[in-house]
């Protein structure tokens, strides 16, 4: 009885030792991307909230230096840049996950129709979505802002509407392998409808790869939200995206000023950390062991 109970004391409980076995698959760069990402969501949503006005406003040497009162220095303003880029974070990291929810929700959802629709359905939209991927995506979002003018409501809609056809794609590939299952037909026989096959059937069983997904079009979004903000048709003053606090600090970049960097390096570490955990996935990693 002793004996026993000193073995069984030595091995943690099945829900710390569940635990450490999903971060040890998840990788070290993984936690690293999640450590990145958490702080930019953070961020976004807390950020501008804890900032004081002195650090929003102007009246500082202009493009100063990183100093012990500017960790990343100042901007054409002399605003503090830290600020600057704490605020913009909730327009980029903000836009970009609503447009990103909504293209990967709307194709998802379509893909499914069509994966447990009639062939004409299938068709009718895959052919419908064939023609917004033949337009190039920043000529797209050109034409949009052009038409209906600037907002951040518009600038979400622009990209979701973009990334649609990506996310059905990927979706629809997936969905129809699983409907051609025995699973899915048992269901059909025993007289499930269309809703519940999509959503209990289909769903369930391609949700891993679908949040991958997710992951590459919030980065695509990203790039493409900075590079509108860039040319000056993103996020528009006083408000600003990191695009934006490029574009406005472009003329410290002959002398390497943070007030340029800071907003680029932003953006790099944030699409790079939202990449570093969808390489780390845990279901990815293991199929990526069996294939080898």
């Amino acid at each position: 009885m002793t004996t026993t109970s000193s073995t069984s004391g030595s091995f943690p409980p099945p829900t710390l030792r569940a635990r450490a076995g999903w971060l040890t698959q998840f990788g070290a760069s993984g936690v690293l991307g999640l450590l990145v990402l958490g702080f930019w969501i953070l961020a976004a949503a807390l950020g501008p909230t804890l900032l004081s006005n002195s650090a929003t406003q102007g009246g500082g040497e202009v493009f100063g230096p990183i100093s012990a009162e500017h960790w990343l220095g100042t901007d054409y303003l002399g605003r503090d840049m830290l600020a600057r880029v704490i605020e913009g974070a909730r327009y980029t990291v903000g836009v970009a996950i609503v447009a990103t929810l909504l293209a990967g929700g709307v194709g998802t959802l379509l893909a499914l129709l069509a994966a447990a629709s009639g062939r004409w359905i299938d068709a009718t939209l895959s052919r419908g979505l064939d023609t917004l991927t033949a337009i190039p995506s920043k000529m797209f979002a050109l034409l949009m802002v052009a038409s209906f003018g600037s907002s951040v409501t518009m600038l979400v809609v622009a990209a979701a509407i973009i990334y649609v056809p990506g996310a059905y794609r990927i979706a629809r590939s997936l969905a129809v392998n699983i409907n051609a299952l025995d699973y899915v037909t048992v269901a059909r026989t025993r007289g499930e409808g269309t809703l519940y096959v999509m959503l209990r059937e289909i769903l369930p069983n391609i949700a891993g790869p679908i949040l991958a997904d997710l992951g590459l079009r919030f980065v695509y979004i990203v790039l493409l939200l900075a590079a509108l903000s860039f040319l000056g048709l993103g996020v528009q003053p006083p408000a600003a995206d990191w695009g934006s606090l490029v574009r406005e600090n472009i003329g410290s970049l002959a002398d390497g000023g943070a007030a340029v960097i800071a907003p680029s390096l932003a953006i790099a570490s944030l699409t790079i950390s939202v990449n570093l955990v969808i390489d780390n996935l845990p279901g990815r990693a293991a199929r990526e062991r069996g294939a080898r």
